[in-house]
């Protein structure tokens, strides 16, 4: 089964500006997660970037770069533009690995194209992780996500959802209940090139535009995204000066 994966760079990052740049144990952050994505079975890898410093930089580490527009509004929509740039055909399967990523194993990207390529009922494959700690079910800027049994993708949420309404309805509860499965999604996708043609075409959701999440145009347009959890641990991505930190204190030990 073959696939292709993007990473999408951008520079002018709202809480990290030239994130990608960004030095981690002697390397720009692109380029360790170029190198991982390197470690995965696709076909073809790829850094989409509409930003000179990147394409430079990526260029001296021998990256295959797609320069494509700054009007884009999401990475998407950029994936869309780089699939076209490449000729992919309409069943040809693009994971988007985001370029904040550095740690990303490259298993997770082989299971995301695997997972789509075999439930055909899906146009959108992605993945998540069980939550363990209630700061971060209560945390904004992990996702959740719920599924049916199925796998199909009922709803992604920056609220604390499922909500264990019995449990919290106690008094001083700090904790999450036990044997609780709430999952935070990993902002990892795979895309069959047909879904990302039809996605380019539809203006933002409402629930899109509340939540800030991409992935519910795709909900609120009818298309299935199959989830699973993850078959390897997945360490955040870097949006923060923290969170360099913390990736930079991994890398270097």
């Amino acid at each position: 089964m073959g696939f292709y994966v993007v990473i999408p760079a951008r520079y002018a990052s709202t809480r990290l500006p030239a994130k990608p740049l960004k030095d981690i144990a002697g390397k720009p952050m692109i380029q360790h997660v170029y190198e991982r994505a390197c470690q995965s079975d696709a076909t073809k890898v790829i850094i989409a970037t509409d930003d000179l410093r990147i394409e430079a930089v990526a260029k001296r580490f021998g990256a295959q770069i797609c320069m494509t527009s700054a009007t884009h509004n999401s990475g998407t929509d950029r994936l869309q533009e780089v699939a076209a740039q490449l000729g992919l055909g309409a069943d040809d399967i693009v994971v988007n690995v985001q370029g904040d990523e550095p740690l990303i194993p490259p298993a997770v990207i082989n299971q995301v194209a695997k997972n789509l390529a075999e439930n055909r009922y899906a146009s959108v494959a992605t993945l998540s992780e069980p939550i363990y700690t209630l700061d971060d079910f209560r945390n904004p800027n992990i996702v959740k996500a719920v599924a049916d049994q199925q796998g199909r993708a009922l709803y992604f949420s920056r609220a604390p959802i499922p909500w264990p309404r019995d449990h919290f309805a106690q008094s001083q509860v700090n904790t999450l209940p036990d044997k609780f499965s709430a999952q935070r999604h990993i902002g990892i996708y795979a895309y069959r090139v047909a879904l990302l043609n039809r996605f380019i075409t539809w203006p933002q959701a409402a629930l899109e535009q509340i939540e800030s999440l991409e992935q519910l145009r795709v909900l609120a347009n009818g298309e299935a995204i199959h989830i699973a959890e993850a078959c390897a641990q997945v360490p955040g991505g870097v949006d923060t000066e923290a969170d360099l930190l913390r990736v930079k204190a991994l890398l270097e030990r």
